[in-house]
């Protein structure tokens, strides 16, 4: 992470250099530039809430926009006090491939690993 991004850590949601870039890189395969990462939770889980992570061309009255080397991150009104500090990176290793979000806002999660309360 980037100095920036430490100064601003509690002022929303992070998105790591790594996890930009493959956002960036999916975005660049599907071949449109309308598209924002949104980060949303929703009610649901073995812990009660989860993420979703998911391309999203709207635009919702409330949303919470944060752009990371040109990757548009969007957080609705309702899910953005759940994320605020959380951080996304992009782990890519021998035992695991994918997103991770790390947040201090989670008092506990399952062993899924998508779901918290």
């Amino acid at each position: 992470m980037t100095v920036q991004d430490e100064t601003t850590a509690n002022d929303g949601l992070l998105l790591s250099d790594s996890a930009a870039a493959k956002v960036k890189g999916l975005l660049e395969q599907e071949g449109r530039e309308d598209l924002a990462l949104r980060v949303a939770v929703q009610p649901g889980g073995c812990s009660g809430l989860r993420y979703q992570l998911f391309f999203d061309e709207r635009s919702l009255d409330g949303d919470v926009v944060k752009d990371f080397d040109g990757v548009k991150v969007v957080t609705d009104r309702m899910s953005a006090p759940y994320l605020g500090g959380a951080s996304i990176d992009f782990v890519d290793t021998i035992e695991k491939q994918g997103f991770t979000i790390d947040n201090p806002n989670a008092t506990g999660s399952c062993a899924c690993g998508d779901s918290f309360h």
